[in-house]
């Protein structure tokens, strides 16, 4: 098995310093596999070890067109294809990425701790949809006090609308966003304004329309199954060649594009029972080239799976992942504020359950699931706060409901600034989804925009009888129609108006807190404490850093509130109140606490007192 080359793309097309292109093309099932280049010009590729066929020619330039002709006469797009500019079913165009002018020289990646993440769609984000728009709104992120963005994938998928996840060329970047160059200006503009990227990659499937990949190699698996089809092949016969491929794309964004983060899409549908699981695996190539470069990058897994092996060191006999996508608190938050339970939402017991999210992260740490019925998950008391993602809403828990009804339109707009106040108190990473900020009232729809007749109707009955128990709500919105992406786009006006004005201006104040207190700065999980009181429906957040004490004082109940806690300090002055009339709030509490006073809280609000205020 050749060696990965952490300093260097391998796979595909790539340009030598003489302009001459080097073609690798993983091809074990093919025979004879022929390079075709602007439909006419063919070169015969040598056949090399492990199913590898290799080429030199001074006939493909870069923004040349080339492809693949197979035994059976195919004409088949590169499976590591760089751009598709007219689409997944025609032939690749070649690029020379590395050719970018870089200046981001100085450039540091944000620590971990300080990150506070900004979820967004490229399609949906702005008016236009493409990675030049996203570089307008920049400004307005910094404003708001984002770290780092966090872009939804950019894989090549079919047609121009689509969430991401139906992506089938995993190092092509979608020819509608704008492309290779126009996301690599996007991350230098981002790093000019102090903004770290991450960017959503999926390993665990891949889209079903314009997925060559098995005419190729055997990328997958018959022995497991995951919701989307089958598995990628990581640890059956031929997984040798799919490990480089996944190991070189997650290269590739790092070091060819300096993209900061990689999220990974639900790696519980990440199927390895091999002696090293390709997230340890790749953990280890991406240490090499942080090695090498100086930089650093972080790895960040979606995963349900309660389990820490997947974030502990390599050291500890773990996977070596940064951190995790935490949904358990986003669960027992949304139970707590009085929505529905149905589903997997049953599991969840409310301001209990927010409690020992605080506390504990995992909610299900070696205890019954009701909802999965059996006992789940293990403890996850000694990993630091920085290793989970906590949200109120993200674009699963949007979108993967029928209507993509946002939070600002299920509940109040009191509860809404308490739930935003409530994930960014918390120990953990706070991630706003985009609008959030601004209680965007467009829904988040799921849209697509196959190409394939029969793949676009089989998509839009599958939506149909996903919800069809929710027939009283109405039809579920047609993800192939244009209209249902267009009414999930931001409306960027109403920011200038009110209440939405008010409420950006709220989440700048929240996130200012968050950097400038240090019991909240810190991530220090050991220095906290949680009291719930159930039957008046109020949470009570202790959090301190040395001397430093900070109490969170929250009501989640629809009536007011009288709450006190237990304190050695003479008096506390309050630093954040959501129910002040500055934030369309009720009425505002008590600015100064004498030790055991009691405070009136108002309903659904939050209100946060510190012992240093001089």
């Amino acid at each position: 098995m050749p060696q990965i080359k952490v300093n260097q793309r391998t796979l595909g097309v790539t340009f030598r310093e003489n302009g001459d292109a080097e073609i690798l093309l993983w091809a074990p099932r093919q025979t004879d596999p022929v390079l075709v280049i602007h439909e006419d010009i063919r070169i015969r590729l040598t056949k090399q070890e492990h199913g590898y066929w290799h080429a030199v020619t001074d006939q493909l330039k870069p923004g040349g067109h080339y492809a693949f002709i197979t035994d059976d006469g195919k004409t088949i797009p590169d499976p590591a294809s760089l751009c598709q500019p007219d689409g997944v079913h025609a032939p690749s165009q070649a690029l020379n990425i590395t050719a970018f002018p870089w200046t981001d020289h100085e450039w540091k990646n944000v620590p971990l701790e300080e990150y506070i993440l900004y979820e967004l769609h490229t399609g949906t984000f702005t008016a236009d949809g493409d990675f030049a728009a996203i570089e307008q709104k920049l400004d307005h992120l910094k404003i708001l006090g984002i770290t780092a963005i966090e872009i939804m994938p950019v894989a090549q998928f079919p047609g121009t609308r689509n969430w991401g996840y139906d992506g089938v060329y995993p190092f092509a970047v979608q020819y509608s966003y704008g492309g290779a160059g126009s996301l690599q200006r996007l991350v230098e503009a981002c790093h000019s304004k102090g903004l770290a990227v991450v960017l959503d990659v999926v390993y665990n499937h891949v889209g079903p329309e314009g997925n060559y990949l098995e005419t190729f190699a055997p990328y997958f698996t018959d022995k497991y199954k995951t919701p989307w089809g089958k598995a990628i092949n990581f640890d059956d016969a031929g997984s040798d060649g799919v490990r480089r491929f996944v190991i070189e794309n997650a290269l590739m964004w790092f070091r060819d594009f300096h993209i900061d983060t990689l999220r990974l899409d639900a790696i519980h549908a990440i199927r390895d029972f091999g002696p090293v699981h390709i997230l340890e695996e790749l953990r280890q190539h991406v240490d090499l080239l942080m090695k090498e470069t100086g930089r650093t990058h972080y790895l960040i897994i979606e995963s349900d799976l309660n389990d820490t092996r997947f974030i502990r060191p390599r050291e500890e006999k773990g996977c070596g992942m940064d951190a995790q996508w935490i949904d358990e608190f986003h669960h027992a938050l949304r139970v707590a504020t009085g929505q529905e339970k149905h589903g997997y939402y049953s599991d969840f017991d409310g301001l209990a359950h927010l409690a020992k999210a605080y506390k504990d992260t995992y909610i299900y740490d070696g205890i019954y699931s009701p909802h999965r019925n059996r006992t789940f998950g293990i403890s996850a008391k000694d990993r630091p706060g920085k290793q989970f993602v906590v949200f109120s809403q993200n674009h699963d828990q949007v979108g993967n409901r029928m209507m993509g009804e946002r939070t600002s339109t299920l509940v109040s707009f009191e509860m809404l600034k308490l739930m935003a106040a409530a994930v960014m108190v918390s120990p953990y990473l706070p991630l706003l989804f985009m609008g959030e900020e601004w209680g965007e009232p467009h829904p988040f729809l799921y849209f697509v925009s196959h190409t394939d007749p029969e793949l676009a109707e089989a998509v839009r009955k599958g939506r149909a009888e996903e919800f069809a128990e929710f027939h009283a709500q109405g039809a579920a919105p047609d993800p192939m129609a244009e209209e249902t992406f267009l009414h999930s786009k931001l409306q960027w006006e109403l920011i200038d108006e009110d209440p939405y004005r008010t409420l950006f201006l709220y989440y700048q104040a929240l996130i200012r807190l968050r950097k400038q207190q240090q019991p909240l700065a810190h991530l220090d999980r050991s220095q906290l404490d949680v009291t719930v009181n159930e039957s008046r429906n109020t949470l009570i957040l202790h959090r301190w850093h040395k001397e430093h004490h900070l109490f969170c004082l929250m009501n989640f109940s629809k009536e007011e509130q009288l709450l006190s806690f237990p304190t050695n300090t003479i008096s506390w002055k309050k630093i954040f109140d959501s129910a002040d009339p500055l934030w369309f709030g009720p009425a505002a509490a008590a600015e100064l606490l004498m030790d055991g006073a009691e405070v009136r809280m108002q309903p659904e609000s939050i209100l946060i007192y510190t012992n240093q205020y001089v």
